[in-house]
């Protein structure tokens, strides 16, 4: 849920009073009174400014990323990192997680969306460079080594066929020998 400043403003001065605010409709007694006691040391770690919404989102560089993973890498609790930060710890955690799967690559903000239809026209519009003296000749070799696994595997081929057209006549042979057989019992 998303309460206004004021609102979390009072539910800080209460709580510094020893008293919690009444609980809003719909969330649960205790994650309201945990939240409030986060917003509480957010405030004396950062002042009330830290309670405000932030017309956008900050953009945290990578090096900014690298030194609150350091910090919850080095043994220091994610959730008082993250409250010391300003930010949730959700996040924290999220960045927590990339660094140990990809490392510092994964600290890197992506583009997040779908490529414009320019960038793909350009790649299609891209010219290849003309092939230096060695690229044509290893171009020219594999085209000759293509050429000879095609013919290769047609001869593969024509055998397997000639193999099994073999194995097919005699088939046929020994049904029409045992037919023969057969006709020669019945007549005895």
């Amino acid at each position: 849920m998303r309460y206004s400043y004021e609102f979390k403003r009072m539910c800080v001065e209460l709580y510094r009073l020893g008293r919690y605010p009444e609980t809003p409709d719909g969330v649960p007694t205790q994650k309201f009174r945990n939240e409030i006691r986060a917003w509480v040391r957010m405030v004396e770690n950062n002042g009330l400014e830290v309670l405000r919404h932030k017309p956008q989102n900050k953009t945290w560089t990578v090096e900014e990323r690298l030194e609150l993973v350091s910090q919850v890498l080095a043994g220091q609790s994610c959730t008082s990192i993250a409250i010391l930060a300003g930010i949730h710890s959700g996040q924290l955690y999220q960045w927590v997680h990339k660094y140990k799967r990809m490392g510092y690559n994964g600290l890197i903000a992506k583009k997040k969306g779908r490529k414009s239809k320019g960038e793909a026209n350009m790649k299609k519009d891209m010219k290849p460079a003309p092939l230096t003296e060695s690229e044509r000749e290893e171009l020219i070799r594999l085209r000759a080594e293509v050429e000879y696994i095609k013919t290769e595997n047609e001869v593969i081929k024509k055998e397997i066929a000639l193999r099994e057209e073999k194995w097919a006549a005699q088939l046929k042979a020994k049904k029409q020998q045992s037919l023969k057989n057969s006709k020669k019992k019945d007549t005895i």
